[in-house]
């Protein structure tokens, strides 16, 4: 399995406008071949001190794939390039994480 955490960072007050085009798009990829888990996450409230916020021009996409494969599929489907073409002047930063498991 391979997991993906992307770190995307929004032009100030674009995160919103970003997590629209996102959530357009998440049944065109939970439905590819090899997703077991994808979506955006943001910062949770009332956690307290010792949680390390992200902000509000930030959220997370937490992925997981059967194998790298899959992994490689996705960023080469039409969806996803119609997606970044959507997104382009929104984002920016994007740090993309891609991990084994530590077993």
């Amino acid at each position: 399995m391979i997991h993906v955490v992307a770190i995307i960072t929004a032009e100030p007050g674009q995160r919103e406008a970003i997590l629209r085009e996102f959530r357009a798009n998440v049944p065109n990829v939970r439905a590819e071949d090899g997703c077991i888990e994808y979506g955006p996450a943001i910062d949770a409230e009332g956690i307290g001190s010792f949680q390390a916020r992200l902000g509000q021009d930030t959220f997370l996409v937490i992925e997981k794939w059967r194998d790298a494969q899959a992994l490689k599929a996705h960023a080469a489907a039409p969806h996803m390039a119609a997606y970044a073409a959507k997104v382009k002047g929104m984002i920016a930063r994007r740090v993309i994480h891609v991990l084994s498991p530590a077993e």
